[in-house]
C-alpha cells in the first residue's frame, strides 16, 4: 500500500514506530514545523520527525493545509491511506478525499465520548473508570467519523495523564497495525456510525485549567492533580508563591475546617481541607525546585497546622 503518516508528539511517534516495525513504513511523513523550545528557544524537531529521519523517511512540514498552494505538493502524490495520530492541523476536505481509502485517525478515547483535543485529561477530570482507543475514518466533523475499531483499557486509581497516555499509545499502535493488515487482506475497512447523542467534548487544556480550587470537593481536586500530571502540572499558591502538586490521595471522613487550610503536615503527607473532606499531598514541587516528597518539602519549609494554601 502507498501509505503516509501524519503526527507530531510522542503519542504519534509510538504509532509510527509500530508501523515501521510491522512492515508498514510510510512513504513520507507529515508533521508540524520545528518549534522553539527550552530556555534557549532552540528550534526542535517533533518526536515524529526525529523518528522518521532516523529511518530515512522523507518528512514534510507544511505550516498549514488551508490553501491550495499548501496542499498542492501533497495532492500530486498518489496515496492509498493516510494514518493520522495527534497531528495538530485540521485536514480540509481535499486532504480527506486524497487517499484512496481515506484518512484513518487514532483517537485516544472510546468515541463518541471525549471528542476533541484533550480526551485523556478530560477522562481523568471526569473520574472515568475506563477509556481506550478508537480507530476512526475521518470526515469533515470533529472526531465524528465512522468507527473502524476500538479497544478499551481501565483507568486505575493511581493513573495519571502520563500513564494513561503511554498505555493508550501502545494500544493504538497495535490497533492501527491490525487495521492495516485487514485493509491489505480485505481491501476495505467497514465502520460503524457514532451515536451523536452520547458525544462529549474534550476542549483544549491550558495552564489556567490546572489551577486548584480548594472549595471543590476532595475527589475533584484529586482528579485534577492526576489529569494534569505531567503537563501542565496542577498548581496552587503557598505564601503567594506558585506550588505544583503531583500526587495526592483522598482522606476518609469530613472536616469543619475551611477549604485550603492545612490540617497536618507530616513526613508521610500534608493534609489539606477541601469543601467536604480532605486531601493528603504526597508529592509536590516548589517554584524553582525539583519534584519532591512531602518529607523532603517539609525539611525545608515550615507549614504548621492552620496555615493556608491557595
Amino acid at each position: 500500500m502507498r501509505l503516509a503518516f501524519a503526527g507530531t508528539p510522542d503519542f504519534a511517534a509510538t504509532i509510527l514506530a509500530a508501523l515501521i516495525d510491522g512492515g508498514y513504513a510510510p512513504e513520507f511523513v507529515l508533521t508540524q514545523p520545528d518549534r522553539a523550545q527550552g530556555r534557549g528557544l532552540k528550534l526542535t524537531a517533533s518526536p515524529v520527525k526525529q523518528l522518521a529521519t532516523a529511518h530515512g523517511i522523507p518528512v514534510l512540514q507544511p505550516p498549514t493545509l488551508k490553501t491550495d498552494d499548501a496542499r498542492a505538493p501533497l495532492l500530486v502524490r498518489p496515496l492509498d491511506v493516510l494514518v493520522v495520530a495527534a497531528y495538530g492541523l485540521i485536514l480540509p476536505p481535499p486532504i480527506l478525499a486524497w487517499p484512496r481509502f481515506g484518512c484513518l485517525n487514532v483517537h485516544a478515547s472510546l468515541l463518541p465520548r471525549w471528542r476533541g483535543a484533550a480526551p485523556i485529561q478530560h477522562a481523568l477530570l471526569a473520574g472515568d473508570t475506563k477509556t481506550g482507543i478508537t480507530l476512526m475514518q475521518m470526515d469533515a466533523g470533529l472526531d465524528t467519523g465512522a468507527m473502524i475499531a476500538a479497544r478499551e483499557i481501565p483507568i486505575n486509581s493511581g493513573d495519571t495523564a502520563g500513564s494513561v497516555h503511554d498505555a493508550l499509545a501502545i494500544v493504538g499502535a497495535a490497533l492501527t497495525v491490525d487495521a492495516l493488515h485487514r485493509l491489505e487482506k480485505e481491501g476495505a475497512l467497514p465502520g460503524s456510525p457514532q451515536n451523536d447523542a452520547l458525544a462529549t467534548y474534550a476542549g483544549k487544556i491550558d495552564k489556567s485549567h490546572a489551577c486548584i480550587d480548594w472549595s471543590q470537593d476532595a475527589a475533584t481536586i484529586e482528579h485534577t492533580i492526576r489529569a494534569f500530571n505531567p503537563v501542565p502540572g496542577a498548581h496552587t499558591l503557598l505564601h503567594g508563591v506558585p506550588l505544583k502538586l503531583w500526587r495526592a490521595t483522598l482522606l476518609p471522613g469530613t472536616t469543619d475546617a475551611e477549604p485550603g487550610v492545612v490540617l497536618a503536615a507530616q513526613p508521610h503527607g500534608i493534609d489539606i481541607a477541601c469543601c467536604n473532606g480532605a486531601l493528603r499531598i504526597l508529592e509536590l514541587q516548589p517554584a524553582g525546585s525539583k519534584r519532591q516528597t512531602a518529607a523532603a518539602f517539609l525539611a525545608g519549609h515550615l507549614l504548621p497546622p492552620g496555615s493556608r494554601i491557595g
